[in-house]
């Protein structure tokens, strides 16, 4: 096992420089100059007096390297990321580091809620459905999941606004943006300001789980149907076992080998967020900050979000193998136990 992670680790460093590569070639690919982003010159202004305006976009590209040939500039930005110095925020020249920690929890909070729920809910329905294969029960949830599953987010958060927000004639039982209450203040004891960001977190949390349990809840169904197929089961069953037993503790096991799939792709996304819930909501998480910074053309923070996702990505991916030794034990990394 430890070869194995090792290897594995050794493996992620050409594969993140080859990332590292694509994140910065897509960025100065973009169209538009940074520098006239950052001093707020237009294309009329820059007319009308072209040599103080070129003059003044000559001094921001030397302060923040943009006068310097691409590969300089990436060799100089890849040497910063070894150090953790992802450079500074062309918009409000705030570290990337800064401004990255201060929407990651807030992203942190609504996916880590919304991930457990998912499964909580996913899981118990999976089960029932794969061993009531075809009853009516089956084809209700299924339907049902069917359809959440294919409501665009987008729809779901503006439909819950309209509905449950911000509605005179039927419900009001959310806010409609933000983290806190107008009035909210720190002077609050610990639980008031929890039941306020709980309840501003309901309904973003609310989107980001439904299509989460819907999905998850359809994988749980197909690899437990394909388990309580296999000759183990029926050997567990000709030999008294109650089902209970035989689906909770022979097959339950098993079938969470896709299960454990998807959550090891879902650690790259607790941080990226959502940029659609985000702003349907107006939350300062990673997904607006995301969206700010590739309109404004603030390289540092899409570069430093994108290289982010990506380490988290393949973290993801190790942790999802090293997770399959421990659900499925006839999964080895090693000769020995091979």
């Amino acid at each position: 096992m430890g070869t194995y992670i090792v290897k594995r680790i050794l493996l992620f460093i050409p594969t993140f420089i080859a990332i590292t590569l694509i994140t910065f070639g897509i960025s100065r690919m973009a169209p538009g100059d940074p520098a006239e982003l950052i001093a707020g010159v237009s294309g009329e202004n820059l007319e009308a007096d072209r040599q103080t305006a070129e003059a003044q976009l000559q001094k921001i590209r030397e302060k923040y390297g943009l006068d310097k040939p691409v590969p300089v500039q990436y060799l100089r930005w890849a040497g910063g990321i070894l150090k953790l110095d992802f450079g500074v925020s062309y918009r409000d020249q705030r570290p990337v580091m800064e401004k990255i920690s201060d929407g990651v929890w807030v992203t942190l909070k609504m996916n880590i809620i919304s991930i457990i729920l998912a499964y909580l809910i996913a899981i118990p329905i999976g089960i029932y459905s794969a061993t009531h294969s075809g009853s009516i029960g089956d084809r209700i949830s299924s339907t049902v999941l069917f359809a959440l599953y294919s409501i665009p987010t987008f729809w779901a958060g503006t439909l819950l606004i309209i509905f449950l927000t911000n509605n005179d004639y039927l419900f009001q039982l959310f806010p409609v943006r933000g983290l806190y209450s107008t009035a909210y203040d720190e002077s609050w004891s610990f639980w008031h300001k929890f039941i306020d960001q709980t309840w501003h977190l309901a309904a973003p949390v609310l989107i980001y789980t439904y299509g989460s349990f819907a999905f998850i809840s359809r994988q749980m169904r197909a690899g437990m149907i394909e388990v309580i197929r296999q000759d183990y089961i029926r050997t567990a069953r000709s030999k008294g076992l109650s089902e209970r037993v035989v689906i909770y503790k022979h097959a339950l096991r098993n079938s969470l080998i896709p299960i454990v799939t998807l959550l090891g792709g879902l650690l790259p996304s607790l941080v990226s967020g959502s940029i659609i819930v985000e702003l349907i909501f107006s939350i300062p998480g990673m997904g607006k900050l995301s969206i700010d910074a590739l309109l404004a053309r603030d390289y540092p923070i899409i570069m430093g979000v994108l290289t982010l996702g990506a380490i988290l990505t393949m973290i993801g991916v190790l942790i999802s193998d090293l997770l399959y030794s421990v659900v499925d034990p006839r999964i080895a990394f090693s000769k020995k136990n091979a």
